[in-house]
């Protein structure tokens, strides 16, 4: 480690004081025993190297032993003297040779012990950004605790706002608790996965079985083990923009590097398939896709995801899809789970209880790995080793999955004409698009928007700026659309979760906000 000024400064000192006294390492560590105290070898070798600074009841030993003031060894400041050399020659007021209390409490003051080292974060970090709850949450956060209220539109979190996990799902896991104290097998309870696979056969994905589904501390575990599993320092994969920025995050720790397709707002929010394929090089592993899309709200058509299954089979491309909100679909639109088109290919599917039974805080996600498990034999190991790393996922949440996807589905009220999910979205769609200078895309799933600003109207060229403003002046916390890895500062996500009496204020007061913004 390098040495600081501050330790090159003191071991100047020292020398001088053992020069001035004719005192050598030896004769100083005897000196301190002689008066009661200790010094070691090595201790003394520090502090003469530079290496390292006393504390400051060492610093009066030293001072006390070499008659020079504790203060000047400590800092070079005077106080009764200049330099040893002073004391050497006599021209000092002090007589007396011990520390008195008041250096030891300047030295106290000015040098407390050896400065330690800094911690800083890993490398691997600088390239990884969650803004879901970033900076501009921390700020909401600092606000919340000087008392100000703050509406969170930033994050999809029902429970806050009303939703209730089902009655059955609280019931069945406090008759189970006291079985689930125990750690489960690593891939999670067989109950519920055999429930996870009758379920993905209803989806009709292939090749499924009790083997290779594995339960996870929501999703969100499961694609950084996926990640870790999968990816090489500097291999590629395919991940939406704007994506979740949790599969940009994971494939980064993993030493992955994370190449973004674009998604088409003039298509709906589809993926541009031209896009996709044109980033695809040697180096790329795998494609990601996030149906029904966190942060737009799409629902990917069949014909759409035919599509991306060829550009996968054509390179070769390992599948990963995202389709957590796969039960909150509207308008009568059908959800595919892309792993059903594609039995030839190595496919992992995500899906759990968070979103679909209110149940966030639970924390219970699946993955089933599908189709061509030949090719992926090893990636599967893998996912072993990991999955046994972490023991296992949160059991009683494992122990209520059978219930939650047998037993009535209370989310299917939510998201019909009349529900509650249903006209939350259609009125912040139709609020939105009616304030000068903002448009959106009608959300086909899920409980977010991802409107556009006229960066032009509104001056606009750093869209965390823009967030903070809001928050400032509205106490509105909404997450920018570089938090989704959109690359222009033109957009910003939010959920429509809260009851409509509070969406109709926010929509007033963000209406009121934009028309006199200007950044």
């Amino acid at each position: 480690m390098a040495q600081t000024a501050a330790q090159e400064t003191f071991a100047e000192r020292l020398k001088q004081a053992m020069s001035q006294r004719g005192l050598k390492q030896a004769g100083l560590i005897h000196a301190a025993s002689e008066l009661g105290g200790k010094l070691g070898k090595s201790q003394v070798s520090q502090y003469v190297s530079g290496k390292t600074i006393p504390r400051r009841d060492v610093v009066a030993l030293l001072a006390q032993i070499l008659d020079v003031d504790a203060a000047w060894l400590a800092t070079g400041a005077a106080a009764s003297t200049t330099a040893p050399a002073d004391r050497a020659t006599g021209r000092h007021e002090a007589a007396e040779p011990s520390v008195s209390s008041s250096s030891r409490a300047d030295a106290h003051q000015v040098q407390r012990s050896t400065p330690m080292r800094e911690f800083s974060k890993s490398s691997k970090l600088e390239n990884v950004l969650y803004d879901v709850r970033g900076p501009v949450n921390d700020e909401a956060e600092a606000m919340e605790a000087r008392g100000e209220h703050i509406l969170k539109l930033n994050i999809g979190n029902p429970a806050p706002f009303g939703f209730r996990t089902p009655d059955e799902v609280i019931f069945d896991m406090r008759q189970q608790l006291t079985d689930c104290e125990g750690y489960s097998a690593s891939r999670g309870l067989f109950a519920a996965r055999k429930a996870i696979m009758q379920y993905a056969q209803l989806k009709h994905i292939p090749n499924v079985d009790t083997s290779t589904i594995y339960t996870g501390n929501g999703v969100s575990e499961l694609i950084q083990l996926c990640m870790q599993a999968l990816l090489d320092n500097g291999d590629e994969i395919l991940i939406p923009s704007p994506d979740y920025p949790l599969w940009t995050a994971c494939a980064t720790l993993a030493g992955g590097t994370a190449v973004h397709y674009r998604c088409d707002e003039q298509a709906d929010w589809n993926p541009d398939l031209a896009d996709m394929e044109s980033k695809i090089t040697p180096r790329t592993k795998a494609l990601v896709i996030i149906n029904p899309n966190n942060p737009t709200g799409a629902v990917y058509p069949r014909e759409v995801l035919a599509d991306i299954v060829e550009i996968a089979r054509k390179h070769q491309l390992m599948i990963f899809s995202d389709e957590i909100y796969d039960r909150l679909c509207m308008d009568g639109i059908e959800h595919v789970s892309i792993a059903s088109l594609a039995p030839d290919l190595p496919c992992v599917t995500f899906s759990g209880l968070s979103k679909s039974h209110m149940i966030a805080g639970f924390r219970i996600g699946w993955m089933v790995l599908s189709g061509n498990k030949r090719c992926m034999k090893d990636f599967i190991y893998g996912i072993n080793m990991l999955s046994n790393m972490r023991l296992c996922s949160n059991v009683p949440a494992q122990s209520i999955v059978q219930t939650a996807l047998g037993g009535h589905q209370s989310v299917t009220s939510y998201v019909v004409p009349g529900g509650r999910i249903y006209e939350q979205r259609n009125y912040v769609y139709e609020a939105l698009n009616a304030m000068d200078g903002v448009s959106a895309v009608k959300p086909k799933a899920a409980f977010y928007i991802f409107p556009k600003l006229d960066v032009k109207k509104f001056g606009i060229t750093d869209d965390e700026q823009f967030a903070l403003d809001l928050l400032h002046e509205k106490h509105i916390l909404i997450t920018r659309g570089g938090g989704f890895n959109w690359p222009e500062p033109d957009h910003f996500r939010i959920v429509y979760l809260p009851r409509m009496g509070v969406l109709r204020e926010a929509m007033t007061d963000l209406a009121d906000f934009l028309e006199h913004y200007h950044q």
